[in-house]
């Protein structure tokens, strides 16, 4: 990947309430409330974008300025320097959106919260995914980088009866 790690306060940012159907154009949803998904995450978000093969780092440290309660946000890398789009599939940020919450519904971590599965098994889907390796957890504070299948797998210990950290 060409993609500067350095220059990440430049990537467009994704808050997961700019595609929430639930909240009003007043309340910072970007895009129509017909296209738009229930109650996204963070990490759904993610998924997404690797998904549309998107470099891309979650920011679980930061809030949504109009709710403070509103935890974690996304950073695509959209264009490149020279102002050519990363994936010729998305020009824009509208599109990014849209695409986005198309693909939400559709995420096996949603899929699988509906119906009680063994942990075993979903974290044989969830860690095999070839999208695990090419997100990351961007922490500010700590300026830490932390790879999302280690925080996966922890998760994944915790709900099998051990400890989160």
């Amino acid at each position: 990947m060409d993609v500067d790690m350095q220059n990440i306060k430049k990537w467009v940012v994704i808050y997961p309430i700019y595609i929430n159907s639930k909240k009003t154009l007043a309340e910072g949803r970007r895009i129509n409330a017909n296209k738009a998904c229930e109650n996204p995450t963070c990490t759904e978000i993610a998924d997404c974008c690797a998904h549309l093969k998107m470099p891309c780092a979650i920011e679980s440290d930061k809030a949504y300025p109009r709710d403070f309660m509103q935890r974690g946000r996304v950073r695509v890398f959209l264009k490149r320097e020279d102002g050519s789009p990363y994936n010729p599939a998305i020009p824009s940020r509208k599109e990014l959106f849209l695409r986005i919450a198309e693909l939400v519904p559709r995420h096996p971590g949603r899929n699988k919260k509906q119906e009680p599965a063994t942990s075993a098994s979903a974290a044989t889907v969830l860690l095999t995914a070839p999208l695990v390796s090419s997100i990351t957890i961007h922490n500010q504070s700590a300026t830490t980088i932390l790879s999302y299948s280690l925080i996966l797998e922890e998760y994944l210990k915790a709900e099998a009866g051990g400890v989160w950290r």
